[in-house]
């Protein structure tokens, strides 16, 4: 099971990566919903061990793959190209590339220090805490460096996928962690956002949130 777990885990790289820099958002936010199956995924390896941890998983499978995704899908409308970023591909590559490799290297080098727990000294789990820290850093990322507003709502949800990826790693016995990993989930989050992001469109044709500021006039 661990290399299944590693495999798995830095697989939710790619994904996101993809979810991030694929310009056309129909295809962005499929890359979220396999990412989303692969948390499912991920959480079911670990239930194996903690047969409570399967609760978690089947509301993850609801939540992230069914409703999260049908949110962000309902959400996009006719032209599904994204607004330019800030950052072009090229750029943004080899930036996300280099920062998976920084932090898988931290993660490897000072496990102890970011993640004080014997679990973090072992494998699969510290190569799960450096996909998980990659993934919040990939989602603000995001969050900073695109215009679009709908890929903005993305960031966020890389963030929360990496914030349950090091729940669900480091605190896979503990009971409390379901209950921690359903209540957080970004279900509601992302409703208001993307609520945000209709009335952004409708008030300036497009989900540009360079040109948030013409709000003020």
């Amino acid at each position: 099971m661990e290399n299944l777990v590693r495999v798995l885990s830095l697989t939710l790289l790619v994904t996101s990566f993809l979810a991030v820099e694929t310009r056309r958002l129909r295809e962005a936010i499929t890359a979220y919903m396999a990412q989303a199956l692969l948390m499912v995924a991920v959480i079911v390896c670990f239930a194996t061990l903690h047969p409570h941890l399967w609760v978690w998983a089947a509301t993850a499978l609801v939540t992230k793959f069914a409703l999260i995704s049908w949110l962000l899908r309902r959400a996009v409308r006719g032209d599904d190209r994204e607004v330019p970023p800030y950052v072009g591909f090229w750029v943004s590559t080899v930036l996300i590339a280099g920062l998976a490799l920084g932090v898988y290297e931290l993660v490897h080098a000072q496990a102890s220090f970011l993640a004080p727990t014997p679990l973090a000294e072992q494998e699969p789990y510290r190569t799960n805490v450096a996909v998980s820290l990659t993934l919040l850093c990939v989602g603000m990322y995001a969050v900073l460096t695109r215009r679009d507003a709908l890929k903005v709502v993305l960031g966020v949800c890389l963030m929360e996928n990496g914030a349950h990826l090091s729940l669900v790693t480091l605190a896979p016995g503990m009971r409390e962690t379901v209950l921690i990993g359903v209540v957080t989930d970004v279900v509601l989050a992302v409703f208001l956002l993307l609520h945000l992001v209709r009335g952004i469109e409708q008030q300036l044709g497009s989900r540009d949130t360079a040109r948030l500021s013409a709000l003020r006039w």
